[in-house]
Parts: structure tokens; C-alpha cells; sequence
């Protein structure tokens, strides 16, 4: 029988009733275009069909239907076609265990930080359930037709997110392939068909770090415990007042805080159901929605589980397997640590760069370390701080314990410069601050090569170390547990550096440059989610990073 061209519609007025009324408003659409028929009758081969879809796709922007496109389509086509079009997950209008196997694995991929909806769950789980409780539909090879070729996409897409995420590559990622060989895609499809084994060859591709592997395990149980509701999210800062309140007073009716008589003109209502929010929420009471209020009303369940998903993606975003040992240092989570074969031999409080002067992203090698360093303060410091106050008093010079330096590395004596006339265009000298207990430094500098002159270092003001918030310092991180640090850069050799020595150095206030130790790859890095003593940990989002990526890529995604 020659295939039409064009589709029509067939129509199930039982079952496709009763799901779409049991269905949430964001799949409607999606399910409705399941019930329309591609070009095949009860009793065709479903072969004809896959390949005349195939065929339809191509020329419609790789859409089935109106709202499901597949996304792998040519991939997708490459492989039926060397089969001979020939159904992958079905047979004899029954879905193979293996096809149970991968829907079941959609269903529950949140716990691998993965949204159902990114592989045709709405469309999947509305023919897996028709097939089964309607004759009629059972005998549609329209719909087993569809099913089997969103069943391998949703697996090209699996393959994908678990080996490389979401996320595009940065400057910093550390991965090479940019792009994966289809035979990636190929090899673990023939891996699924050959072990029926969905899970097992899906989770050869995650990432093998035990960070990641400790997140995943604990967001099983976080997952049982938390409760997913759609709430309006609020965007901050803003632009626009009115829409900002409208969006404001339906997140407040959400959670019960205002009636649905409420009117956002009503600013007396208003205020006080924000201060009622903000008592019942232990947060500083003010009547006015800034930005802890707003961060707390965005910090719902499925906003978190949308944090732990962009966490779980920059772990794909390193390298398959991460040196031996290294230094790990979390910004939102202000500390650092040493790991050395997958266990945390150090740890330490850091202080990290303020909002303002982020501390960046970045991997290096610790190279050498400085006790009793000298601090030559960066010009952007010198202009934004500084200088308005040398200005203002000369004396600050003396009293930060700074020298000027001229061009000729002569130090200059700081009552006779005109510091009126000088500016970012006319500066012709450094500012160094000298060596002591109260240097901005304090008595350790740990150098790592970067374009940035950060560094990690020591610093005179401890006392910052017992702040909960610590993202204060102008981009360097300044670490509590220097000495520490330092002996196990060189405890290896501690014959040229005896621990001793580097005591005797410290106490005599020298300055000495330790070198010859074998260096240390130090990575800087931003993950606001964290796994601890069997529990998921959320950090600040001290930079607005993820609420960033959050906005591109997870804002609409549907709860299933």
C-alpha cells in the first residue's frame, strides 16, 4: 500500500480523553499530537512506517509532531537505516524489556540530576500507558512507530547529558571533546541492545570523581524528602516595578500569604504579607522585598534540584579522571582542600574575592611559596582605594605600612609628590607594602602561574576567618590554614626544607622563597552544591553564577 504523504488524524476518545484531563497545561499540547496518525493502519509493517517518518521529519525541522522534535534525527535515521528500518524497542505491539528498561531510566533521572521532560517522557509515558489499557490503540502502529523512534533519541540524549552535561564549554573547562563521535552514541546504543543493561552502559559515561559520586548518592534520599510545586520565580534586580510586584503577590498567593482578592496596587496588604513572609522565615524584617527576601522565596525545592543539576554538569565539565593529588578550592563554599587519591588529607577556611572583585576561575600548579612576602598593590586597587585616600591623607602611606617606588626601583619619599595631579593615565610609580606581620599578605604567599595575579596567601586580618560570609577580599584567597599548606608542599622533602627551618625562617621574620617541591595542580572553582555527611549542602550563589546559567538553559522546565 503507497504511504500518503501528509498525516491525518485518528482519533481515541476514551483513553486520549481521560489523559489529557489527568495531564498538567505544559504537556497538552505535547500529548494531543500523539493522537495524530502517521501514514499507516492497524495491521501495516511498521518498518514502512519508521521509514516514511524518518522521511516527514526531515523536511518538517526534524518534528514528529508539532511538539516533539527529535533532536538526533539524523543519527537517528543512520541507524535504521542500516537495520533495514526495523523496530528497535518493540515487537509484536509490546514494548521489549529492554524499552521498559530506558523508559523506566527516563522516569527517574532526576537522580542523576536530569529533567524527564529533555527526553520525550510526556510523549513516551501518554503511549505507554494507551497501549495498555486500549484495544484500539494497541493496534496503531502509528503510535509504536513514534514511540520506538523517541526512545532511541531519548537515549542520544541521555548519552550526551551524562558524558558532557548541559552547559556549554568555558574558558576554564578542561574537557577536549567538544563534539562526541557518533559512535559514542552508536557504541552505547549496541551496549544497551547487547546487555540489556540500560543503567550499567549509561553510567559508564558519568563523570569518576568521588565528589560527584558522593552528590549522586546522596540526592536519592534528598529527592524522597523534598516536595516539587510549580512557584512563580522572581526576577532581582528589576526593571519594571509593576511587573515585578504582579509576579511579587502571585508568589505571596502561592504560599498563602494573600487571598486571590489581593491587588498588587495594594501596598499597605502588600507590605505587611512581606513582613509576615519575613517573620515566619526568621530573615530580617522590613516590609520591602530585597534581595534576601527574593532569594529566599526563589530557594524553592525545584530550584534547588535545578542548582544540583548545574553542579552535577560542572563535574562534566572536568577532565575524566583528576590528578592524584591536588588543591581543590571551592569559592561559594569558602573553603579549600587538599585531596591526595580521592581523600581529603587538609582542609581550610579561605577567604575568596567579594562581588565586586571575583576571585576567578582557574587551574594552575602551585609552584613555589614566599614567607614574609612583600605586597606590590595592583593598580586597580591603588586607583579604586588608595590613592582617593592618599589624597585626602598623606599619612595613610605610613599608616598601611606602604613605599613609593619610582620607575628606577628607588623609593621615594611620599611628601614630596604631587599626588593632586596624579591619576589612571599619570601614575609613574608601584606602591609596595613591606614585609611584616601587618602585611596585607601576612607571613605566607603560595604563587601559581595565571593571567589574573591572584594567588593564594596568609593575611593579616584572621579575625575575617570566623565570618560566615567570607567573600571579601579583592580577587586573592586568603587561606587560614597556610602552614599547613606549606608543609605538605615539601613533605617530600624535607631534607632541603626541614620542618624546623621554615619554623626558624618564621619566627626571624625572613623572607626566603621555597622552590624545588613537586608542584601541585591548584583548581579554582564554583560549585554552590555539595555533598556532607550523607547530606545535600547549598551554598550562597556569592557571584549570581548560577542564577545565570539557570536562566539560560533549565528556566522553564517542567515538574514531572
Amino acid at each position: 500500500m503507497n504511504l500518503p504523504k501528509r498525516f491525518v488524524l485518528l482519533f481515541f476518545p476514551v483513553a486520549l480523553s481521560v489523559f489529557l484531563f489527568s495531564c498538567h497545561d505544559h504537556t497538552r499540547n505535547e500529548v494531543k499530537d500523539q493522537g495524530k496518525a502517521v501514514p499507516a493502519t492497524a495491521g501495516e509493517h511498521v518498518g514502512t512506517d519508521l521509514k516514511s517518518i524518518l522521511e516527514y521529519a526531515a523536511g518538517n525541522g526534524d518534528k514528529l509532531v508539532d511538539s516533539t522534535t527529535l533532536l538526533y534525527r539524523k543519527l537517528v535515521n543512520s541507524v535504521y537505516d542500516s537495520n533495514g528500518y526495523t523496530a528497535i524497542w518493540s515487537s509484536k505491539r509490546s514494548w521489549k524489556p529492554v524499552a521498559d528498561s530506558l523508559f523506566a531510566f527516563i522516569d527517574s533521572c532526576k537522580y542523576y540530576g536530569l529533567f524527564p521532560s529533555d527526553y520525550h517522557f510526556a510523549p513516551l509515558a501518554f503511549i505507554h500507558r494507551v497501549v495498555r489499557e486500549d484495544t484500539l490503540a494497541r493496534k496503531n502502529e502509528a503510535l509504536w512507530t513514534r514511540a520506538d523512534l523517541m526512545l532511541t533519541d531519548a537515549l542520544f540524549m541521555l548519552v550526551k547529558h551524562l558524558k558532557q552535561g548541559r552547559l556549554d564549554y568555558d574558558s576554564v573547562t578542561l574537557r577536549k571533546d567538544s563534539v562526541l563521535s557518533d559512535s559514542v552514541y552508536t557504541q552505547t546504543l549496541a551496549k544497551v541492545l547487547g546487555t540489556r543493561e540500560v543503567a550499567g552502559a549509561l553510567q559508564e559515561l558519568e563523570p569518576k570523581h568521588f565528589k560527584y559520586d558522593s552528590l549522586k548518592t546522596y540526592l536519592k534520599e534528598w529527592l524522597r524528602t523534598v516536595h516539587f510545586r510549580p512557584l512563580t520565580w522572581l526576577e532581582y534586580p528589576y526593571k519594571d516595578t509593576a511587573a515585578f510586584n504582579n509576579s511579587l503577590v502571585m508568589r505571596l498567593r502561592e504560599s498563602g500569604y494573600v487571598d486571590s482578592a489581593m491587588e498588587a496596587s495594594d501596598t499597605a496588604k502588600l507590605a505587611q504579607a512581606i513582613r509576615n513572609y519575613q517573620t515566619n522565615n526568621k530573615i530580617k524584617v522590613t516590609g520591602r522585598a530585597n534581595s534576601e527576601t527574593v532569594t529566599m522565596m526563589n530557594n524553592s525545592d525545584w530550584e534547588k534540584f535545578k542548582r544540583i543539576a548545574i553542579t552535577m554538569d560542572r563535574f562534566k565539565l572536568l577532565p575524566d579522571s583528576l590528578p592524584r593529588t591536588y588543591v581543590w578550592v571551592n569559592l561559594p563554599s569558602f573553603n579549600m582542600q587538599v585531596i591526595d587519591s580521592d581523600t581529603v588529607v587538609l582542609e581550610s577556611k579561605v577567604i575568596v574575592g567579594a562581588p565586586k572583585t571575583r576571585t576567578p576561575q582557574l587551574t594552575s600548579e602551585i609552584s613555589n611559596f614566599v614567607t614574609y612576602p612583600q605586597w606590590t598593590v595592583p593598580m586597580s586597587i591603588i586607583m579604586k582605594e588608595m590613592l582617593p585616600a592618599i589624597k585626602n591623607n598623606v599619612d595613610y602611606i605610613r599608616k598601611q605600612n606602604l613605599m613609593v617606588v619610582d620607575s628606577r626601583d628607588s623609593v621615594r619619599d611620599p611628601l614630596t609628590i604631587n599626588w593632586k595631579r596624579l591619576n589612571k593615565n599619570n601614575f609613574p610609580y608601584q606602591l609596595k607594602q613591606r614585609q611584616g606581620d601587618d602585611n596585607s599578605l601576612g607571613v605566607m604567599k603560595f604563587n601559581f602561574r595565571n593571567k589574573y595575579d591572584v594567588y593564594l596567601h596568609d593575611t593579616n586580618g584572621r579575625w575575617m576567618f570566623d565570618n560566615k560570609f567570607r567573600a571579601l577580599s579583592h580577587g586573592c584567597v586568603r587561606v587560614q590554614q597556610w602552614r599547613k599548606l606549606s608543609d605538605f608542599l615539601v613533605r617530600n622533602d624535607t631534607l632541603k626544607y626541614h620542618p624546623d627551618t621554615l619554623k626558624a625562617w618564621i619566627k626571624r621574620q625572613e623572607k626566603h622563597t621555597v622552590w624545588g617541591f613537586a608542584k601541585v595542580p591548584i583548581y579554582l572553582r564554583y560549585f554552590t552544591v555539595d555533598a556532607k555527611k550523607g547530606h545535600i549542602v547549598f551554598y550562597d550563589d556569592i557571584y549570581g553564577e548560577d542564577k545565570l546559567l539557570r536562566n539560560r538553559y533549565f528556566a522553564n522546565k517542567p515538574i514531572i
